[in-house]
């Protein structure tokens, strides 16, 4: 398998044992100074497959403030691609706003989509033989590979004697290509450790049935056999308590989960990673429990990456509600 690669990231990310909340965090917010996160080891296989290709632009879907689209215009630029990304509407918040006015900083070409609904037939008409797609959340079998490599990456640290073997990796799942790669990586490295999917948006059967589907066709390109595929997707649990009332929307859980991030160092933001810590933090809580929260937002600092960045336009600010 082929899948010609970039590197952007240093790894392996540290890990780091939090005594006070019971729980290791896998620092996958620290993969890149200049912007981390779980974007990070997916992009590299995807635009490796773009510029193997001989593609000239990218063109991507997402949430108006999606993080996977910051991370695809600042990388997608820095390796010379011209990128598009096809946004729909979610709830404002500043973090969101400044994700956005980011991502036109590094050049980035709006496309508004009206609805979730309307995206994709936005996207396959706009895609053209010199682009290359970049699935929401960079989240298809390629993307996943990434996080085949880090579930073995943490094998190796569990190895070495820094962690016990975990009974569980709490993840945010959105698109669910991270929890889909690390099943997939957890039963080649012959671990047995669970993944389980935070579930951050609504419909959640729609999220575990894409997370599924993803592992099971990661598995498929990893080289494992049937029988590890179908044991792969056994692996991820989706836990849907966590939701509230949907993308973008803060709940009282996730706040509180800020706050004791927050005594410990760590940066969440309340759509993806605050409903994940919170669910991490009630797991830890038996104390039998071997927990590793794997933190999946970049804390590299955004002002860099906001040097220049334009106000958003009518268009663009229609795009937060």
């Amino acid at each position: 398998m082929s899948t010609h690669p970039l590197v952007f990231g240093t790894y392996p990310t540290p890990l780091e044992r939090l005594d006070a909340l019971g729980l290791w965090v896998k620092r996958d917010d620290l993969v890149s100074p200049i912007y981390g996160g779980n974007k990070v080891r997916k992009l590299e296989r995807l635009l490796g497959a773009a510029r193997a290709a001989g593609k000239s632009r990218i063109l991507t879907i997402g949430a108006a403030g999606s993080h996977q689209v910051v991370a695809t215009a600042l990388y997608g630029k820095r390796e010379g691609f011209a990128v598009e990304a096809v946004l729909v509407g979610q709830p404002s918040s500043e973090h969101a706003r400044r994700n956005l006015r980011a991502a036109l900083a590094q050049g980035l070409e709006p496309v508004v989509a009206s609805s979730w609904t309307a995206a994709p037939v936005l996207a396959l008409a706009h895609l053209g033989k010199h682009k290359y797609f970049v699935p929401l959340g960079g989240s298809d079998a390629l993307g996943s590979l990434g996080f085949v490599d880090a579930a073995k990456e943490l094998a190796a640290q569990v190895s070495a004697g820094l962690l016990p073997e975990p009974d569980a990796v709490v993840v945010a799942m959105g698109s669910g290509g991270t929890a889909a790669g690390l099943a997939v990586g957890f039963e080649a490295a012959g671990l047995r450790t669970r993944v389980v999917g935070v579930a951050i948006s609504q419909p959640v059967p729609v999220l575990s049935a894409m997370a599924r589907h993803v592992a099971r066709k990661t598995a498929e390109l990893a080289g494992l056999s049937r029988r590890q595929t179908v044991m792969a997707v056994k692996r991820i649990e989706v836990d849907r308590r966590w939701v509230g009332k949907g993308y973008g929307h803060s709940t009282p859980e996730g706040q509180a989960a800020i706050a004791r991030a927050a005594t410990a160092g760590l940066m969440l933001d309340a759509t993806y990673t605050a409903k994940a810590f919170a669910c991490a933090l009630e797991r830890a809580s038996d104390s039998n429990a071997r927990i590793v929260y794997w933190h999946t937002l970049s804390t590299a600092p955004m002002d860099p990456l906001l040097e220049g960045a334009p106000e958003l336009s009518p268009d663009t600010a229609r795009l937060f509600w």
